[in-house]
């Protein structure tokens, strides 16, 4: 109470002589989550110790590991993936020799919606935003010289996750590597993919069977591989505020942990293998708070709502990628300071693994040297800011820790309200998640067309100049050689073979078996990505998006 009348004091004597001679910018400051930022904070505004406690322990606000960096260094991921597997294979060499410590995949849209490379849906789009794979071979060429039991790799692909898996199965056992060597992740998150992205291939109830197959599938064979990457990435980059990134992120997740246990799964042995993607904006503190309030949430639900019973179970582990959508295309050097600032709040807030955008991906996929900036920009915040050297840098600091407070709070509404409708699924369906993310995008959209929201080089700052950078582009001609060597490769495989194990898989996709072990044997005797998929489209349909109003 004493501190509360000393600011008051201080805000009607000393902050008002100053302010009435020279007035703030504006008199209130607002987060995009709708949070006002305080003139100051003071200690009664938070209640740290009781909501944080220390790291490594619950509910892990601080951090999930006792030690933090301190220990070891968050992964350093770059995303990457174009053209063919043998010029992205070239670029993960490349990457790996620059000190990236995990790889991360991007593939094609055909691929990732369950298409071949020659395919008529795949007209035009093979090879543009990440590399085409069609097939077993095209994966052994996308590893090549690349052992699988030495590094991580983590690939976004949702729909044909199990089917992609299957292939980096294929590809280390051929390299001699058992599977419970392996350490990557899969995206495998479809539920977003009907909120944000758009990248579903079939309905929800088989969608979901498939990912609960592959949890079934890694906890006896991979139990080092993350079987889902729970992404809030896409949501936020779709318009969604940082409270509602965190709310449907975690919403979805309870989602998944609800149908391994209606599956038959047990809790703690599922949710070791269940890993998160978050986004990281231009607003600093908001998401360091952002990510602390996550942790917190997680381990209480995970405890309380599910009874996990090892602390293992109860911690949220997360990738990071800097903000895709907060690149400008004006001006592409000032992305490099934005992506610092967010890679910066990324460690700052206790993530495990990070990806840095290149300052041209505004305009084009990243060259080369971007890249090198990039990945330059999280090792010289490892080894020179001394942000690494302690563990939750910013804990006790009044503003995080009131911030964090209020986005839980906030998440936690969002996640009840979702809770009464149904879950998850059904608050899709009813195109609830879709419609609260539009509307936070349009607020947005229309705060920097009428300068409530400065973005420098595009609303202010501006400057009239010629681009003068380097732009990678793909050759057309990959198209044609990927249909090349899939004619090939069916002309030379034995089709008599893959004749029965397609029969096979349409039967199994109909009964209750885990499709795995098939999609497996499928991809070994040189099935492609394209054929497994429409099999299962014949059999379970594909997804329409609800009218949204």
């Amino acid at each position: 109470m004493e501190l509360d009348a000393e600011r008051n004091r201080w805000e009607e004597t000393t902050l008002q002589k100053v302010l009435n001679k020279s007035p703030e910018r504006k008199e209130h400051f607002e987060t995009t989550s709708g949070i006002e930022m305080p003139r100051v904070a003071l200690p009664q505004d938070i209640n740290y110790m009781e909501q944080s406690g220390f790291p490594g322990e619950y509910p892990f606000t601080r951090g999930v590991q006792p030690t933090m960096y301190r220990g070891r260094f968050w992964t350093m991921r770059q995303y990457a993936g174009y053209a063919s597997a043998a010029e992205s294979n070239e670029r993960y060499r490349y990457l790996l020799q620059q000190g990236q410590t995990g790889l991360s995949v991007a593939f094609d849209l055909p691929t990732q919606i369950g298409y071949d490379a020659d395919d008529p849906m795949a007209l035009g789009e093979v090879g543009k935003v990440g590399v085409s794979i069609s097939s077993l071979k095209d994966m052994e060429m996308l590893f090549k010289d690349i052992p699988l039991d030495k590094v991580s790799t983590s690939m976004t692909i949702n729909a044909p996750a199990a089917i992609l898996l299957a292939m980096y199965i294929a590809v280390a056992k051929r390299q001699g590597v058992s599977e419970n060597a392996l350490r990557g992740t899969i995206q495998n998150d479809v539920l977003k993919e009907y909120v944000a992205r758009g990248t579903y291939i079939f309905p929800p109830t088989p969608s979901m069977r498939l990912i609960t197959d592959i949890f079934k599938y890694c906890e006896t064979n991979i139990p080092r591989w993350n079987t889902i990457s729970i992404s809030g990435y896409h949501i936020r980059e779709a318009g969604s505020t940082a409270v509602q990134e965190v709310a449907f992120t975690l919403a979805d997740a309870i989602a998944y942990v609800q149908a391994s246990i209606d599956a038959g799964l047990d809790v703690d042995g599922i949710a070791s293998q269940l890993s998160f993607f978050f986004a990281a904006h231009n607003n600093f503190l908001e998401e360091v708070a952002k990510f602390r309030a996550a942790r917190r949430l997680w381990a209480q639900i995970m405890k309380e709502r599910f009874h996990a019973q090892k602390p293992q179970s109860w911690m949220l582990r997360f990738h990071t990628q800097t903000g895709g959508s907060m690149l400008t295309a004006q001006q592409p050097e000032n992305n490099i300071v934005r992506v610092t600032l967010q890679a910066l709040a990324a460690v700052m807030g206790g993530t495990q693994s990070l990806h840095t955008n290149s300052m041209d991906e505004a305009l084009w996929l990243p060259t080369q040297k971007s890249v090198r900036i990039a990945l330059r920009t999280q090792q010289i915040i490892a080894y020179e800011s001394g942000v690494a050297d302690t563990i939750d840098p910013l804990a006790g600091s009044y503003v995080i820790e009131q911030m964090t407070d209020e986005i839980a709070a906030r998440a936690m509404e969002y996640i009840r309200k979702i809770d009464e409708m149904g879950g998850a699924l059904a608050s899709i369906e009813k195109g609830y998640m879709q419609g609260e993310i539009q509307e936070s995008a349009y607020r947005y959209q229309m705060s920097i067309e009428h300068n409530e929201q400065t973005i420098v080089g595009v609303n202010a700052f501006q400057v009239d100049e010629k681009l003068e950078m380097e732009a990678l582009k793909v050759d057309p001609a990959i198209e044609s050689d990927q249909r090349a060597r899939l004619a090939d490769l069916r002309a030379h495989r034995d089709n008599a073979r893959v004749n029965e194990l397609l029969a096979h898989l349409e039967s199994a996709a109909t009964r209750n078996e885990n499709l795995m072990p098939l999609f497996i044997t499928c991809v070994e005797n040189d099935i492609t990505l394209g054929e497994i998929c429409n099999v299962l489209r014949k059999v379970w349909g594909e997804y329409q998006a609800p009218a949204l109003a």
